[in-house]
């Protein structure tokens, strides 16, 4: 399961206290009391058979005697009555449970087991055990035993430590900060992080999540969501154990993802007031304003620290400076000198405005006679809006509460010292180059033939059928020849090692117990007195990954990178299209203008673990004669963004406004990488495509289909090109991506056409949808049911 019934436990209309009750110090006792202080607005129940009344409330003996289903249950109840309260509470209707207790002996995980088994029939979920709660300040929903009530904020908390948990909560409170949404995961027995994930990447109170955690569950799931959710939110994560030898691999996950990871709670406490509180659209760089030479210089000794930087102003940025603030040298820091007054902070803001090269605003700042911290607020608030890319505080000693306040109420984030802000703001910047890199579009590299492949795979299954689990020497080479790989011979390695290697880099692949198969590169140090270098990659991996793992070594610029990059993306096509790989061994010899593999050692089996990612799915590819033309009908990858741009600008207006619901002008990179990157798993786009003239290949029409993470249902959309309308390149793409979706268990497929499109319309009749109505009047539904025979098309 996923996302199905979270809403239940973000978004609660009822809840029902499973184990209520007045004796002080027990479990039901501090959950009543909190979700009553919490001031939690819809109806509240207390279930407990030794009680008439609690609080003024009439208590029911069982969770059958409640009024109507709640929506949430909490149990705050022994172990073993879970399983039974839990049947109970199913068979009611009520949708999710969070069990409070924890479990700790054998028996106690028995009755986990035994709840989930009672939970399933119902599609009920489970938070737990062991958890602290689940709290949505904005509803006043305190689903569980916090240690203090939570303001609302715009950053997610999500954890798998009660201790933790409840220390952040605390620090927040005592700062004024807020939180979307809260969660202590405890033991996720059902619902854990990556559903979490999924959950929030969409939800509209969430500006940005902040991630606790051990270790992952479920990496598939777990890295799809934190990808999605990246896509669209700063995603920062914090992870103990940096003693773990594989913890290296979770940097790596964390990175592939597009997740930001901090190295200390600390920093993780300051994004919840950069992130919570401030409207930043981080920069590379950014523009510092200071009263006061000594506080600039120890700001800027910060900013150089964190990796930041500040920006070059171009010469009209000094000049009107120059002009604003006519007793002021002009520079970056802005020094505004010991005798500046509030309001000059405010004209140095005003004559930024116009000047985007300027980047974000910082003010760091220690009360002066002539410039009290309060009126360098106000001021700040008053000029807020002239920081274009945002604007962030640091006032040494700190402000009053309700300064502090009025400051987040704007939107400025106030940080207490110059290193605090320096690395809050060096995280924004690294999440944006972590986004920018999820959306890269890598170049293209040559794809190896299919026969070539198919041979390959042929070789690693006739091994396993003659016994053989593993390949050395020449049946090793054969192997890794059919991906353009060379291995070299006994008189190549000596010659080359006396001469011209400037590195040799040992490459494992093993099947990692979480993430599945997964490199691990070792690079010598260049003294040969530090440690060696490691780093993890996830495969699938295509040059741009490749060049972000291999830019990191301190040979990459002695080399030339092609051969590299192309080696790495070889290797991982190796293992992503010959499943019986389980593990390698094999030193990569780079010289300055070519490699070589040197004794690999491939392992083989019959299974193994699934990839964490999923790679472009081949077996999807067909290529057929339609009009004349050899067209080509496969998955969508990166490197067909160019022909999408075109695709999409060869059709009118009109169809682009039936396409996409309104009309629309041209789609920049980012929603063309948004088109053209997809999961391969809940997302699949098909796309036709011939070669012109020029050998360039063009697309012709495109069809996917987006589903839940829940599977259950998948919404489709198709275009055409408009000069091939009524070809039947239409019903030839849904049919493919109908197939697929059923193929994949999917239950349903839907969609909405606007009601005048009456080809499209006519188009999912013949291809059996059911229509029917929305909302909308102006819009048309349609619903297929996958998980029975398919229908025949009305021709």
């Amino acid at each position: 399961m996923t996302i199905r019934n979270l809403d239940a436990l973000f978004r609660p209309q009822s809840v029902a206290v499973i184990g209520a009750s007045q004796r002080p110090g027990s479990v039901g006792a501090m959950v009543w009391a909190r979700l009553l202080q919490g001031g939690f607005p819809g109806p509240l129940w207390p279930v407990n058979p030794k009680l008439d009344m609690l609080d003024g409330r009439p208590v029911a003996a069982d969770a059958s005697d409640l009024p109507e289903a709640p929506s949430v249950a909490l149990l705050c109840t022994p172990p073993a009555t879970w399983p039974g309260i839990v049947h109970g509470l199913g068979r009611l209707g009520t949708r999710a449970a969070i069990i409070v207790g924890e479990a700790r002996s054998d028996s106690d995980r028995q009755a986990v087991q035994d709840a989930l088994a009672a939970a399933r029939p119902h599609l009920l979920r489970i938070v737990g055990p062991g958890s602290l709660g689940v709290i949505t300040p904005a509803l006043r929903a305190h689903l569980g035993a916090p240690s203090c009530t939570v303001a609302a904020g715009g950053v997610a908390w999500v954890s798998q430590s009660n201790a933790l948990t409840n220390a952040v909560l605390g620090w927040a409170h005592a700062r004024g900060l807020g939180f979307s949404h809260a969660v202590a995961l405890g033991g996720e027995a059902d619902v854990d992080a990556g559903d979490v994930l999924d959950y929030l990447a969409s939800d509209p109170g969430t500006r940005a999540i902040l991630l606790e955690l051990d270790a992952v569950r479920a990496a598939r799931k777990f890295m799809s969501a934190a990808r999605a959710a990246a896509r669209n939110k700063p995603v920062l994560a914090l992870r103990s154990g940096r003693s773990d030898p594989d913890d290296a691999l979770y940097t790596a996950a964390f990175r592939r993802a597009g997740m930001v990871r901090v190295d200390a709670l600390d920093d993780l406490l300051d994004e919840i007031e950069t992130l919570g509180v401030g409207r930043v659209a981080a920069s590379d760089s950014a523009t510092l304003i200071a009263s006061d030479r000594g506080v600039a210089t120890l700001a800027c000794d910060a900013f150089a620290a964190a990796g930041d930087t500040l920006a070059h102003w171009p010469p009209s940025t000094a000049d009107a400076l120059a002009q604003a603030l006519p007793h002021v040298a002009p520079g970056n820091p802005l020094v505004l000198g010991d005798v500046a007054r509030p309001e000059h902070f405010g004209a140095a803001l005003r004559a930024l405005a116009d000047h985007r090269a300027s980047g974000t605003a910082f003010v760091v700042h220690a009360s002066t006679h002539s410039a009290p911290a309060v009126d360098v607020a106000r001021v700040l608030i008053e000029h807020q809006r002239y920081a274009y890319r945002g604007l962030l505080a640091c006032f040494f000693g700190g402000v009053d509460a309700s300064t502090r306040d009025a400051l987040h109420a704007q939107g400025i984030p106030v940080h207490t010292t110059p290193q605090r802000l320096a690395r809050a703001f060096a995280r924004l910047v690294d999440y944006r180059l972590g986004r920018e890199l999820l959306m890269q579009t890598p170049e293209s590299a040559p794809a190896e033939a299919p026969a070539s492949i198919d041979a390959a795979q042929a070789e690693a299954r006739e091994a396993l059928a003659q016994g053989v689990h593993e390949l050395r020497g020449d049946a090793a080479a054969r192997l890794f020849a059919h991906f353009g790989l060379t291995v070299a011979d006994s008189a190549e390695t000596k010659d080359e090692t006396n001469s011209a290697t400037v590195v040799d880099v040992a490459i494992e692949l093993r099947d990692d117990e979480n993430f599945g198969p997964v490199f691990r590169f070792t690079t010598p140090s260049p003294d040969g007195v530090a440690a060696p270098m490691q780093v993890y990659g996830l495969p699938p991996l295509n040059p741009l990954l490749a060049r972000d793992i291999a830019t990191n070594s301190p040979y990459a610029r002695e080399v030339a990178p092609e051969p590299t990059l192309a080696a790495l993306t070889a290797l991982s096509q190796t293992v992503c299209e010959i499943r019986e790989i389980v593990g390698l061994t094999l030193t990569l010899r780079v010289l300055k203008d070519r490699v070589r593999l040197v004794e690999p050692l491939v392992r083989l089996a019959a299974t193994r673990s699934r990839l964490a990612i999923m790679p472009y799915p081949r077996r999807f590819e067909e290529t057929l004669d339609w009009h004349g033309q050899r067209m080509t009908v496969r998955p969508i990858r990166p490197e067909d963004e160019a022909a999408h741009r075109e695709f999409v600008g060869s059709m009118t207006r009109d169809d682009l406004r039936l396409r996409f619901f309104g009309a629309v002008g041209a789609f920049d990179h980012s929603q063309l990488a948004r088109m053209t990157q997809i999961d391969y798993d809940r997302e699949m786009a098909f796309i036709a495509t011939v070669a012109g003239e020029d050998g360039a290949l063009r697309t012709l029409g495109v069809v996917r289909a987006i589903a839940d993470p829940d599977n259950d249902t998948a919404e489709f959309a198709l275009a055409v090109r408009s000069d091939l309308k009524g070809k039947g390149l239409g019903r030839l793409l849904m049919e493919r991506i109908i197939a697929y979706a059923r193929s994949r268990g999917t239950r349903w497929l839907v969609g909405e056409v606007l009601r005048e499109n009456a080809a499209m319309i006519a188009l999912a009749n013949r291809c059996g949808l059911k229509m029917t109505t929305t909302e909308d009047p102006g819009v048309v539904g349609f619903r297929m049911a996958l998980d029975s025979p398919a229908t025949p098309a009305r021709r």
